[in-house]
């Protein structure tokens, strides 16, 4: 199934966000070999140069390595995935934090939504 994407963002900074998503998520584990370009732009649905394009980006922050003859590889730096999983919760909570403000919802009013979730989805 392809991956969905966004029109309001570049198809391959978006790789890199569901590639990061996945190794956080533990899709990728640490030390997990990838599979190969073309496959996973099959998977995607995108042109392998766009997936070769975000896969570099990722090698050049560390998230990834590649041996020559054997492939590519997610790093087995915990503190480097540590790291990333921080960045996105910031990132993602900021953006649920602007979103609320835009509906009109102040600090208390928040706070108070995510506990009434949080008790509800206890019994799930």
């Amino acid at each position: 199934m392809p991956w969905e994407f966004r029109s309001d963002c570049p198809i391959y900074a978006q790789l890199i966000e569901k590639i990061e998503q996945k190794i956080c998520s533990g899709v990728y584990p640490p030390g997990t070999k990838l599979p190969p370009v073309r496959d996973l732009a099959q998977e995607a649905a995108v042109n392998p140069n766009t997936m070769q394009r975000a896969l570099a980006r990722l090698e050049d922050v560390g998230l990834l390595y590649t041996h020559r003859t054997s492939g590519r590889f997610v790093t087995e730096d915990t503190d480097l995935i540590r790291q990333l999983k921080n960045r996105l919760v910031q990132e993602h909570i900021r953006d649920f934090l602007e979103k609320m403000r835009q509906l009109g919802f102040g600090r208390e009013e928040i706070l108070a939504a995510i506990s009434r979730i949080m008790e509800e989805s206890k019994d799930e």
